[in-house]
């Protein structure tokens, strides 16, 4: 696994993830070192399994010698077997191995308009229950339906039950309990994580709703989404396997039979529903080509391409206006692709090698890169807030993670091992994660000194680490909705009371992003109490709306220079500024839709020169509006004497002649012709 490696000379199988498959490739690109590559689990179609089976495809003809075998518990075999069909377009041979389970009764108990699916759930383990069929698994599609749902069964007060909820928030402790050893029968409510990646024991029945909530990239605002959706026959399967490991069973699907046989045979792979930025990097540094002609069993939509290419493209990774098939990493995207980080994440180390801020940043790709080592277990959430209360640091999620990190380097420093784990669990912080956060950071240590970044050993500025945060994070940032920042309420009510007087429950305040996608701060920030007007964020998921976490309050002039290469200009209303002696004009600037600056007045120079000069002439010379001075004086009496000279006067002199006489000016003032210039 990812720092654990235990393989030596006498090493004959080895058994790894499909990150560390896909770092050798780097590496060696033909797999010299192996002689078969088992692919398992391949039926979860990550995108890392899809890369490998796509990059395994390609290594065949020069390998003939390697052996692939892909494994699955809920495969499509022909899809599968005609992706590695043979240069004569024989398919790959299928080799079926029916598995030792007991045989499963489906019961379908479609949800009624009287019923709402919580209650309908909670009905069908009463039912099971009733039968002997202990103990029971139900699926929830996440954390507030697992609530629900237990809240739901416990509220009936049946006789010798013990209800477990399961999800990925939980603490180890909570999580473990599903192992633990009992006597009482069971109900376990958990998320898809028990569909395939754990199995929980002694299960006799299942309770299967038919939803989940699948991960799915949003074209339009470039976020992922978490909406609930309904499962693919082959997840229904899988969860209804779970209940005839040990016994006969039963599942009690909570849809029509109709609506099961309606639904598509296999879940949708990652690569068809996530941004390929990641993908489209490694390929490139490997020099496969373009990803439109690499072999993915399903080749993604050619707008998810794209869209990847404009966030590597925005993070200064590639070569921009390149066509598909000769894209080129520039030197940043080189070193993106060595970094074992989300491209996001990386762009943001390599910042900061510029603004001194290396460690901590690193710290917090670390962080940011694996699931939150705190923790809020159930029941305890009041006494886990104020633990961590002492970590918060106002106006930054990320000054608090880095806080946390100095304080357990600091614990672990001067306690003993024991002593330390049950301070880190007194504190409601996760120990295993801990650790793997500084697994992670001394990773990406070695590699930012292979790298030659300049790590630094004295703590960096707040603000610097929060400006190479922003390189990273522009599609992340917004502003504080104009009624929220007012004071009011979603009505537009200024002192937030409702109709009859009473104060009206107000919610989070929102923001509003570079595409126009509004947003609000995730109720484990430390800035929602009192939001600020800009904020950046690390993540942006959407659930019932658009949440983001771990935020920090920014300001927009930081937001414009990060985003220098992606803002857009808009000038108007160029006038002459007597009091500066200069020709200015009114400056706009717009990430996209978010106006980071309105009504600026800069130097018409900047802009349009030749309009400046014009302006001049017209304003300072004929009218006489300017801010005097010697040498100024000098050469204006020598234009006017000029003109006056052949009857004329600057008022009805052009302005190509005034042009020329002032260039004589300032070149006899150089020649110290002083005479000439009296």
């Amino acid at each position: 696994v990812r720092f654990t490696d235990k393989v030596g000379t006498r090493t004959r199988l080895k058994v790894m993830t499909d990150g560390i498959l896909l770092n050798e490739l780097q590496r060696d690109r033909d797999l010299s070192g192996y002689d078969t590559i088992i692919v398992d689990e391949a039926h979860e179609r990550s995108l890392n399994i899809d890369f490998i089976l796509g990059y395994l495809r390609q290594l065949l003809p020069k390998r003939p010698d390697l052996k692939v075998i892909v494994t699955s518990a809920t495969i499509d075999t022909a899809r599968f077997a005609e992706h590695f069909a043979s240069p004569d377009g024989t398919p790959a041979p299928i080799i079926e191995v029916s598995g030792r389970t007991f045989p499963v009764d489906i019961r379908y108990r479609p949800v009624d308009d009287d019923r709402d699916p919580t209650t309908a759930a909670a009905d069908a383990v009463a039912g099971l229950l009733a039968e002997g069929m202990a103990d029971v698994l139900v699926f929830g599609s996440g954390e507030r339906e697992i609530r629900d749902t237990v809240e739901e069964i416990e509220g009936r007060r049946l006789p010798n039950l013990e209800v477990i909820p399961l999800f990925s928030r939980l603490s180890a402790g909570e999580q473990q309990r599903v192992f633990a050893r009992h006597r009482s029968r069971r109900v376990i409510v958990a998320t898809n994580i028990a569909e395939t990646s754990l199995t929980v024991p002694g299960v006799l029945s299942v309770v299967d709703p038919g939803q989940a909530r699948i991960s799915r990239y949003n074209k339009r605002t470039k976020v992922q989404r978490l909406p609930i959706e309904d499962i693919s026959q082959a997840s229904a399967d899988q969860r209804a396997g779970r209940s005839g490991r040990v016994a006969p069973g039963v599942c009690v699907r909570l849809f029509a039979e109709e609506d099961f046989l309606e639904r598509p045979e296999f879940t949708e792979p990652e690569i068809l529903r996530t941004n390929l930025a990641s993908v489209i990097l490694q390929m490139t540094a490997l020099g496969l080509g373009d990803v439109e002609s690499f072999p993915f069993v399903e080749p993604p939509d050619q707008r998810m391409v794209a869209d990847g290419v404009t966030l590597l493209e925005e993070l200064g990774a590639l070569e921009p206006d390149r066509p598909a098939s000769d894209r080129r990493l520039t030197p940043i995207g080189r070193q993106l692709a060595r970094l074992p980080l989300d491209p996001t994440l990386g762009r943001m180390v390599l910042a900061a090698a510029d603004r001194g801020c290396v460690h901590e940043v690193m710290v917090l790709a670390a962080a940011l890169s694996i699931q939150d080592v705190r923790e809020w277990p159930t029941g305890a959430e009041q006494q886990a807030g104020e633990r961590h209360a002492r970590f918060v640091v106002p106006g930054s999620d990320f000054s608090t993670l880095l806080a946390i990190w100095d304080h357990v380097r600091e614990r672990q420093r001067i306690l003993s091992s024991s002593k330390f784990r049950r301070e880190v669990r007194a504190d409601f912080l996760h120990y295993v994660r801990i650790r793997e956060w500084q697994d992670v950071y001394r990773q990406l240590r070695q590699v930012a000194r292979s790298l030659k970044l300049p790590i630094n050993t004295t703590p960096a500025d707040s603000d610097d680490i929060h400006r190479a945060l922003l390189t990273g994070l522009l599609a992340n940032v917004g502003r504080r909705d104009e009624d929220e920042a007012a004071g009011s309420n979603a009505k537009g009510v200024a002192d937030g009371r409702r109709g009859d007087g009473r104060r009206a429950r107000r919610g989070p305040a929102t923001f509003t992003g570079p595409r126009g996608a509004g947003f609000a701060l995730g109720r484990r920030s430390g800035l929602r109490k009192a939001p600020p007007r800009w904020v950046v964020a690390a993540e942006m998921v959407e659930t019932n709306q658009l949440w983001a976490s771990t935020a920090a309050a920014v300001q927009p002039g930081w937001i414009e220079h990060a985003a220098d290469h992606l803002v857009t200009r808009r000038y108007d209303t160029p006038t002459w500024a007597p009091e500066r002696g200069a020709a200015r004009v009114i400056e706009r600037v717009n990430l996209r839709a978010l106006t980071l600056v309105e009504g600026r007045s800069v130097n018409l120079d900047r802009v349009d020169p030749e309009m400046a000069r014009e302006l001049f002439i017209r304003h300072a010379l004929v009218q006489g509006e300017r801010r005097t001075n010697q040498k100024f004086e000098r050469r204006f009496r020598y234009v006017e004497q000029s003109l006056r000279a052949e009857g004329r006067s600057p008022e009805t002199a052009r302005l190509e002649e005034m042009d020329v006489l002032w260039t004589e000016a300032k070149q006899a003032e150089k020649n110290l012709d002083m005479e000439r210039i009296e």
